[in-house]
Order: structure tokens, then sequence, then C-alpha cells
């Protein structure tokens, strides 16, 4: 496929690029829109990894390519960012977390729901740790329950730790609980077949792996992720699906199911805020409230990338 990279906010673009021509796609074109770098970012870009059209437009882009992978730190825009690709009838693919509110999960389900194929989200959706976990165990070992977690903090980070309990666990979350607060946020979530499983997310003194502890009927297994290979796994998952190659085979998660994740992070949210109370997940779709700001954190991780502090 020809891709087109949009936003060079993260050290991801520099990390992908590499890996999508080891895969067989050409890196076709460029746009950054200047959330963290200056002017002039992206043809710096397009000259060290040889790609051949610099945007200054974003809407020159959807003819150029055939899928548009989103890296904006700034999660509020991967809607903006994904319209004129979604209206040309371009395949999207968008990093994580893919929206931090649910007007924005209501569009990208609306875009899905005419056609237009999406992906994205969490790597540990699809780390190779959880599917060699999933290959091995004896089908008849029924999960007990789940422990998952990591450092840094409770949505650009946290989102990762989501993914890999539902990588675990399955989809199917029907409510999500915050059970408080010491040092990280912990999170009961519950699925629609009364399973249970937790979270510990949140910025702690040193960093923390990604991390996973399942309990089943016969054994007690530990997963920690090797970081070095996520990126791998999951565009060796999601490119297939993009190119219209997904099979029955091999499935690719529906939209709907991967954004279970950031909607059990926004019923976090609001039940953190709220006292405790369990939300439902039909309640955080259909909810108006703003959600986690995604220009706040980008403005902090602006100041960070040129080693500035507030």
């Amino acid at each position: 496929m020809k891709i087109g990279i949009v936003d060079l906010d993260t050290s991801h673009p520099n990390a992908w690029v590499p890996i999508l021509r080891e895969m067989g796609h050409e890196v076709t074109a460029v746009f950054d829109g200047g959330t963290v770098h200056d002017a002039g970012a992206a043809g710096a870009f397009a000259e060290k990894h040889g790609i051949p059209v610099v945007c200054d437009r974003l809407a020159d882009m959807p003819e150029l390519v055939d899928v548009a992978i989103v890296h904006s730190v700034n999660w509020d825009l991967h809607a903006e960012r994904a319209r004129p690709f979604a209206e040309a009838g371009k395949a999207i693919l968008i990093d994580k977390p893919m929206a931090g509110n649910a007007r924005d999960i209501r569009q990208l389900l609306a875009w899905a729901r005419g056609g237009v194929r999406i992906a994205g989200g969490s790597a540990l959706r699809f780390c190779e740790e959880a599917e060699a976990w999933r290959r091995s165990r004896d089908t008849g070992d029924q999960v007990v329950t789940a422990l998952a977690g990591c450092s840094v903090d409770d949505f650009n980070y946290g989102i990762h730790a989501y993914g890999l309990l539902l990588a675990i666990m399955g989809p199917g979350i029907e409510s999500v609980r915050s059970a408080g607060a010491h040092i990280q946020h912990q999170v009961e979530l519950v699925w629609r077949d009364g399973r249970r499983a937790f979270l510990s997310i949140g910025e702690t003194a040193g960093y923390l792996p990604f991390y996973a502890t399942i309990v089943s009927e016969r054994e007690v297994r530990h997963i920690q992720v090797d970081a070095d290979r996520l990126y791998r796994s999951f565009l060796a998952a999601a490119l297939p699906d993009l190119a219209g190659e997904s099979t029955t085979l091999s499935p690719f998660p529906p939209l709907g199911e991967l954004l279970e994740a950031e909607l059990a992070a926004l019923a976090a949210r609001r039940s953190l805020l709220e006292g405790g109370r369990a939300v439902a997940l039909e309640e955080a779709a259909v909810s108006s409230e703003p959600g986690y700001d995604g220009a706040a954190f980008a403005a902090q991780y602006r100041m960070k990338a040129r080693g500035l502090t507030r």
C-alpha cells in the first residue's frame, strides 16, 4: 500500500517507517501540523526517510495514499486529521489513544459503519506475549481474574494497560468502577459474562513495564511485555485488515471492539470523579463530557520534548 504519515509528534513515525518498508509498503507522503515541532520538520523527516512528497495541506494527501497513519499526540485532533481520508474512502490507522471523548468515538464508528476501514489504538492489544499465552493455554482452563498495569499516566500510557487486559480477557466490557487511588489509580472492569479484572495505572516514582498477572482455574501466569517488539506485531496485525485482506482464519477486531479500551478509560475517569460508582460502557459511549484533554497533554508533551518545565 501507499502510506501517508500524518503528524510527527512522537517517536513512532521514525520507528514505524522502516518497519512499513520491510513489510513491502511505500511511504509516499508526510504532513506535520506543528503541534510539537516547528516549521520544516516534515521536510527534514522526508529527507531523512526518502519520502517523495511533503504536504503543506492535509487535504492534498488523500489522493496520494491508500492509508493514512495518524500520529498526533493531541488525541483531540485525531478525528479532524482522519476526516479528509474518511471522506475520500481511504483507510486510516490511528495511533493510541484513538480518541479522548465519546463524541470523537461516535464519529469514528459512524465512518466505519459507512465502509471506511479504521484501525488503531494500543499495540499491547496485539503483543506477542499475550498471543503466546492464548496459544499455550488449555481452552478448558477458565480465567478467574487478571491484573494489568503500567506507569507514566492514566490515559496516554494507561491506555496500553487497557489494551493488554483486552488482549487477555477479550472484548465485552460491561462496566467500569474506580476503586480509588493509592499512588496509582486502581480500576475494576466487569465483563458482560460476569468476569472481573483489574488495572493499576498512573505515575510512579520509577518506570514500570507493561505487565499482567493472569489467574485461571489451574495456574497463575505472569506476562511482562518486551516493548521493543510491539510495533511490528501491531502493524503486522492491522495493515492486512486496512488493505482488506483480513480473513476468517486471522480476523482483525472490528473498530467497536478496539474502542472498548478508550471507552473503558472514559468510564474509569467518570467513576473516579463521581466517587467510585460503576459506569456502564453504554453510558460512556453517549456522554457529552469533555473527557481527557488532548490539547493540555500535547502542550505538556511539547515542553518536555524541548527540555522545558512549567
